[in-house]
């Protein structure tokens, strides 16, 4: 039944008998309506059947696998009873829905939570798997399961690259282009895959000609309404090189062991950035050292629900630490008093405001992008600074304007990132000081950032009694 019933793809999918499989798929192209075949099966063969524990993200596509299963054992004339939302765990609170086969084996529909899979044994599905909540979390829980020789099916439509479905996958891709084996047999079907082979002539209950599955495949297009959804939803790429202002392999190009280590500053200029934060996201102060033409991250700071006076003892621990020549903190909200206390201890031409308006941003991001790009850069190999500079995406408005932003996640809101870009913007130059200004600083405060270091040069003029900057009175007993 399955080669004459189900289309090419589908029925590769259910003769696959090896123990682990996994799928990058399109969406829509009935491949969880294959796996429910599968799975009646499995849970009703005379010779080894075996329990189906089936996770899906949410709760109504595990009803909708449920549905399959109880049509199938209809269709096949399968001894099944439907036993509807059974409670699995002794407090109540992991429910599942249950088909139940003569042979005593049973197929359980859960959605994605991590206790539904402890201490429970049978066949793994694991349905949209990149869309659980804690992909890492239910791996941990159910890869137990499938210990005593069980098969697992991983199947899902791609949702970025920071996941666990994404590195599953692309390790599979890794060993297949290398030539090697993998443990894992992997189906990819786009859309233009399943259409191919016969899904929109399926859809519309016709024989279709290939100039209609073209129009078919165009109006999908067209109604996605960007190109990141068409790729990604559809043609199974992941979109973050697409959208992630920057990409992994940028941001791990410029990683260093030497990052993020006090111990290894090597005293010259430094800058600083400041991302000010009270409740919900974390205050990071980001100290970055200019050696050469790179800039070094010395130390990374994060302060989440401290007080401004903890605050504050943390800023003023990094100044008598570094050299900090300049600094720019973030001044919106809550940063007002932040950053005029700060200007109050150290001067307002050396800590600088900075409002995080649209325009602001677009240039943090850009001059820090070209910093990453050029590899003017070293920062620290931490996953939370990985994924904070890499969370943040550009989009652009309905009025053609692009926008930085990131999603708010229990980590933060890109936290790092920012004031990463505030201190790359405040090694960007030096400002003059505003007239009125009380600046407390060296001679050297006062020259563009390209002069520092230079060799001093003499100064001629009214006062040949000087060198610049500094007094020489064998000079001056020199001249007439």
């Amino acid at each position: 039944m399955s080669e004459t019933y189900f289309l090419p793809y589908q029925a590769a999918w259910i003769k696959d008998r090896a123990r682990f499989k996994i799928a990058a798929k399109s969406r829509r192209v009935g491949l969880t309506y294959a796996q429910s075949y599968e799975d009646v099966l499995d849970a009703s063969r005379a010779d080894g059947a075996m329990d189906v524990w089936f996770s899906s993200a949410d709760a109504s596509a595990a009803k909708e696998y449920i549905r399959y299963c109880a049509q199938w054992a209809k269709i096949l004339k399968i001894a099944a009873q439907e036993l509807g939302e059974v409670v699995i765990e002794k407090d109540g609170d992991v429910r599942a829905l249950v088909i139940e086969f003569a042979t005593g084996k049973r197929i359980y529909g859960l959605s994605s939570n991590p206790k539904a899979f402890r201490s429970k044994g049978g066949k793994l599905v694991l349905d949209e798997f990149a869309f659980h909540a804690d992909q890492d979390e239910l791996w941990k829980a159910a890869r137990p399961i499938i210990t005593w020789g069980y098969p697992v099916r991983v199947i899902s439509t791609y949702n970025g690259k920071g996941n666990r479905y994404y590195r599953m996958v692309s390790d599979v891709q890794k060993a297949l282009a290398a030539g090697k084996s993998s443990t894992w047999n992997l189906h990819t079907i786009t859309i233009i895959d399943a259409v191919a082979q016969g899904l929109a002539d399926r859809i519309l209950s016709r024989k279709l000609t290939d100039a209609e599955r073209q129009v078919w495949l165009d109006e999908v297009r067209e109604t996605c309404g960007d190109e990141d959804t068409w790729r990604q939803e559809y043609l199974c790429e992941p979109i973050d090189e697409a959208s992630a202002w920057l990409p992994w392999d940028l941001i791990v190009s410029c990683e260093s062991e030497e990052a993020g280590k006090p111990e290894l500053y090597q005293g010259g200029d430094c800058y600083l950035g400041g991302d000010i934060a009270r409740r919900k996201d974390a205050t990071v102060f980001w100290v970055i050292e200019r050696v050469g033409d790179v800039y070094i991250t010395r130390e990374v700071v994060r302060l989440r629900r401290k007080s401004f006076a903890e605050q504050d003892a943390a800023f003023d621990r990094l100044f008598a630490a570094y050299n900090i020549r300049r600094v720019c903190m973030d001044q919106t909200g809550m940063g007002e008093k932040v950053v005029e206390d700060a200007q109050t201890r150290h001067g307002t031409y050396r800590v600088e405001g900075v409002q995080f308006t649209a325009a602001v941003k677009h240039h943090l991001a850009v001059v820090g992008k070209q910093c990453f790009e050029d590899k003017r850069v070293r920062i620290p190999i931490e996953r939370e600074i990985r994924e904070a500079h890499h969370a943040v995406r550009k989009l652009t408005t309905i009025a053609g304007n692009p926008r930085y932003d990131a999603q708010r996640t229990e980590a933060g809101h890109a936290d790092e990132f920012w004031a990463h870009m505030l201190a790359l913007h405040a090694a960007e130059g030096t400002a003059q000081p505003a007239a009125g200004d009380t600046v407390e600083a060296t001679a050297d405060d006062l020259l563009p950032a390209g002069m520092i270091g230079r060799r001093r040069a003499r100064m001629w003029g009214n006062r040949p009694d000087r060198l610049y900057g500094r007094r020489s009175d064998d000079l001056a007993e020199a001249l007439p």
